[in-house]
């Protein structure tokens, strides 16, 4: 099968900057489960993925606009310390999570103060070029509980 609007692709991947360094993988962890079609992927990793199927390796180069987006000047802002999630005493370049409106978001501290924090809103890889190696695992049909859902469920079933 190949992979089209509401397969589930499981995959692994390893993920490198411009510079060929390493910045993570999947391959320490489970590989990842996606239902193709619903938000959740790089747009470009998606477009790349779109027609392939299960056994297939490639490499995907992602420029900026296709990754993370660029750097937004605009994405400093302050918050109150207590709304910071994820530690006890924070430190600059430490990752937390917000609640906002659109729902929970990662942000990057940059600055600590007595009851505030500068923090940076932009994905902590925006402004880099990416590279990817994916290796297709399977690709198989959604189930309608995963169609009605609008995600992939694990080998267990429902996770959530």
């Amino acid at each position: 099968m190949q992979i089209a609007k509401d397969a589930v692709v499981q995959f692994h991947y390893t993920l490198f900057d411009a510079k060929g360094e390493q910045i993570e993988t999947s391959r320490d962890h489970e590989p990842v489960l996606y239902l193709h079609g619903q938000a959740g992927l790089l747009d470009g990793l998606v477009e790349a993925m779109e027609g392939r199927s299960a056994g297939d390796s490639f490499s995907i180069e992602l420029p900026v606009d296709k990754a993370y987006g660029p750097v937004r000047p605009d994405a400093l802002q302050k918050v109150q310390i207590k709304h910071l999630q994820g530690a006890r005493k924070w430190k600059p370049g430490m990752l937390a999570v917000i609640q906002t409106e659109q729902g929970p978001r990662q942000v990057t501290v940059v600055k600590v103060g007595h009851s505030q924090a500068v923090v940076d809103s932009n994905h902590p890889l925006a402004g880099r070029d990416l590279k990817f190696d994916v290796e297709i695992l399977a690709v198989r049909p959604a189930t309608e509980d995963e169609l009605a859902h609008g995600h992939a469920h694990g080998a267990g079933g429902h996770q959530h």
